[in-house]
């Protein structure tokens, strides 16, 4: 219809235009002209990897940190930056509040990074032996508030089961093997994730700081593969483990909480699947273990002994690869360096609520919040007020 009324506004019968050598030529310009105005709604600021037709006044960037490089430095506003599909080989930092990114689909635009804990660090002195840690592997990195990310895969890409096949004796083993995909820094806050694929093995998903608001995602690992003391909450997400390189009585743990005591809530899963990924064996992952920090402290170097962790499952369901006993104990830095302090699940704050599935049970080491209790657990109050809009 809106071809038809075109054409006879421009005085050419549908039949005549039709039959006339110029016909198809018409039809088909008239066509590209209505998909470009009827596209999709949502306005963009910049585009990355193509032209910028099609797109309204949107800027063109041939890869993504320049397109974070365009926006601006303190906006009110979002600025909002379109992935079109294809795999974008990019370490990211957003330093800038009200970043947006979206993707063109979960599967179809991915951010992707191989940087690991045992890495030479950036800038060291040849022969030095410094690593890189864990803190600087992110592929994307957020240290700004309200940053969004919607319709694409965050991976770092890492060969963790290439080492982790390797013997300890090895010499091509490597040593440090963390390697995050997102990080949420101490900078951050407010930051929501929705259709998101993040995409790892140890240590997927640090969640640093600030609050975070993870829907409608999949988040994939093994050991401590959602970890920090941030206060995130995860709903109608999946949670999936994956395999080792080598056979393991416990392929990892999904989570590892630090969450200050002064916090009431850390890492909440309302209504998510805890999912296996082929060659996952049943009774092998724990729901998480507490994370003790080794921080520096006036009298010396130690685990931080206020970090209590927090994770609790609200009508989650549970496949068989999650333990019968359900958590499990970490070790920490004792104050003469070594690693003998023992930290129990008992003592921190993991609880579960109406569990379900094959991996679900209820026992004296598997904690349940009363109904009084998990009513507690509310969007509005482990985000403290702030309501996420996509």
């Amino acid at each position: 219809m809106v071809i038809f009324t075109a054409m006879r506004a421009m005085g050419v019968g549908l039949r005549a235009a039709l039959s006339m050598k110029t016909g198809l030529w018409l039809l088909t310009l008239l066509l590209v002209t209505s998909c470009a105005q009827t596209g999709d709604p949502r306005k963009y600021d910049a585009v990355v990897g193509t032209a910028s037709a099609g797109f309204g006044n949107a800027l063109a960037f041939l890869t993504i940190a320049e397109a974070l490089a365009a926006a601006p430095e303190n906006s009110a506003t979002p600025f909002v930056i379109y992935l079109p599909e294809g795999t974008y080989r990019e370490k990211l930092l957003v330093s800038k509040p009200n970043i947006h990114l979206v993707g063109a689909g979960r599967d179809k635009s991915i951010i992707t990074y191989g940087d690991y804990a045992g890495m030479p660090a950036v800038g060291a002195e040849p022969g030095s032996g410094a690593k890189m840690g864990t803190f600087d592997t992110a592929t994307l990195t957020v240290e700004a508030s309200d940053f969004r990310a919607e319709n694409l895969t965050i991976e770092n890409s890492f060969d963790f089961l290439a080492t982790d096949a390797l013997p300890s004796d090895h010499t091509d083993k490597i040593n440090g093997t963390q390697a995050v995909a997102l990080e949420t820094g101490l900078s951050s806050d407010r930051t929501a994730f929705r259709n998101v694929r993040l995409l790892g093995y140890q240590d997927t998903l640090f969640v640093q700081a600030g609050r975070s608001y993870f829907v409608d995602s999949v988040i994939e690992g093994n050991v401590d593969f959602i970890f920090g003391a941030g206060q995130a909450l995860f709903e109608n997400t999946d949670i999936v483990t994956r395999p080792r390189g080598a056979e393991r009585e416990t392929v990892g743990y999904v989570t590892a909480p630090s969450t200050n005591i002064g916090n009431e809530f850390g890492l909440v899963f309302l209504n998510c699947r805890l999912l296996k990924a082929e060659g996952v064996p049943a009774n092998s992952t724990p729901l998480g273990r507490p994370w003790h920090p080794t921080t520096d402290f006036a009298d010396g170097r130690y685990a931080d002994p206020d970090a209590i962790g927090a994770t609790v499952y609200i009508n989650a369901f549970m496949d068989d690869h999650i333990t019968t006993a359900g958590w499990d104990s970490m070790r920490g830095t004792s104050r003469d360096g070594t690693k003998s302090t023992v930290f129990m699940p008992e003592d921190t704050r993991f609880f579960e609520f109406q569990s379900h599935g094959p991996g679900a049970a209820v026992s004296g080491k598997r904690r349940q919040l009363t109904k009084e209790q998990a009513a507690a657990y509310t969007r509005e109050r482990i985000l403290a007020g702030w309501e996420p809009h996509f």
